[in-house]
């Protein structure tokens, strides 16, 4: 089971991300836990929304969240056949802020593909127990800001006396706690209702300390980050990119198409001779040599089946263009060049193919923009 993680670290008190304007207007298909228990139905909403509304907890997880359909969308998945399901309470680890989960649909029905889950500081907090190492950032300030703090003052002998070697582990424990009133205030106000608490598993009691709020100056801030954790299934992924992109050209079975983008395809091109003539096949060598110069994985075939049986093999295995060398190529040094879906051809000068491949692979040059720019033709492919 092969998984691809990002452990994105991030201020607990400010989960805004830099870079969220720019997926802000992403519309995404939401199916929150509320949907879930009530209507049935998912909603199509744009993650600025979703998060200024509380839909989606915090900016960071939704840009994660936007990014992943983008990028689902970019290597050639159906976006009707993907949406993002919020956890349910009672799925959710005890520590999570917020999850949800890119599920695909394919043959299986909906299937969880990728999470993403903003797991607060509990990664963290449980390592640096464990370690007994500090696991903090710190956030330095422009300014000085003033903080208010819990000043300790501890009963080093009834500390000593209930905990012996571990006094120094509860001490140190308190006095991190200290450095923030918010979280020192339930600690005060235990102690001072029930005369006890527990601090990482150690029982505090009223006689082992006291405490005095003020607040003190401060030129950085140090925090125990929260982690954004986005979880891709790489083999739940990949075999979703399968079906997604497989079809049968006018439903006939013999006909079947793996429709891949270009730019995640196996092979980026084939070149097929249209006869087994010597020079024919030296110009299709000299064509695949420029393409694999350019880094373009290429195919050739040189078999002696029809041209269009050529084109369905290539089509089978999702190559998503394909250059003919013709007998007029040996005359004015032009080729065809095939586009796979539409099966449209253009006709173009043999140096400009590599150039033309590569742009397509890219995302510099659109099918669209090549019959407007090179004349297109008619072939028959039986």
């Amino acid at each position: 089971f092969c998984m691809g993680e990002i452990e994105h670290f991030v201020n607990p008190d400010d989960k805004s991300h830099p870079n969220f304007s720019s997926v802000a207007s992403k519309e995404l298909v939401l199916f929150g836990r509320d949907d879930q228990l009530g209507s049935g139905k998912t909603k199509t909403i744009a993650v600025g929304e979703a998060v200024s509304t509380g839909l989606v907890n915090n900016e960071t997880l939704a840009y994660f969240m936007a990014r992943t359909q983008l990028f689902m969308e970019k290597i050639g998945m159906d976006p009707t056949r993907l949406r993002f399901r919020q956890h349910l309470t009672t799925e959710m680890a005890h520590y999570a802020c917020d999850c949800w989960d890119l599920e695909i649909k394919s043959s299986y029905g909906w299937v969880e593909c990728v999470g993403h889950a903003d797991r607060a500081c509990y990664d963290l907090l449980v390592h640096g127990k464990a370690t007994k190492t500090a696991m903090e950032a710190t956030l330095k300030l422009d300014e000085a800001r003033e903080v208010e703090v819990a000043k300790l003052k501890f009963n080093r002998k009834a500390l000593g006396k209930t905990f012996k070697a571990d006094q120094r582990v509860v001490a140190n424990a308190l006095e991190g706690l200290a450095e923030d009133w918010k979280d020192f205030e339930p600690i005060a106000t235990a102690l001072e209702t029930d005369g006890t608490t527990t601090v990482d598993g150690f029982e505090i009691t009223k006689e082992m300390l006291t405490w005095k709020k003020t607040s003190k100056k401060v030129h950085e801030i140090k925090f125990t980050p929260s982690v954004i954790e986005p979880s891709f299934g790489m083999g739940r992924i990949l075999y979703s990119l399968l079906e997604h992109c497989f079809y049968q050209r006018d439903a006939d079975e013999q006909r079947c198409v793996m429709k891949f983008k270009p730019a995640v395809a196996p092979h980026k091109c084939a070149v097929l001779p249209i006869s087994s003539g010597a020079e024919v096949n030296a110009l299709v060598d000299e064509i695949a040599a420029e393409l694999m110069e350019c880094d373009m994985s290429t195919r050739v075939d040189k078999s002696t089946a029809a041209l269009g049986r050529r084109y369905a093999r290539v089509d089978e295995i999702g190559v998503p263009f394909a250059v003919t060398v013709d007998f007029d190529s040996l005359t004015d040094g032009s080729v065809t060049l095939r586009e796979r879906d539409s099966m449209a051809q253009i006709r173009l000068p043999k140096s400009d193919v590599a150039r033309v491949v590569f742009d397509f692979v890219h995302g510099r040059f659109t099918w669209e923009e090549a019959i407007a720019k090179y004349p297109v033709v008619q072939v028959k492919e039986d």
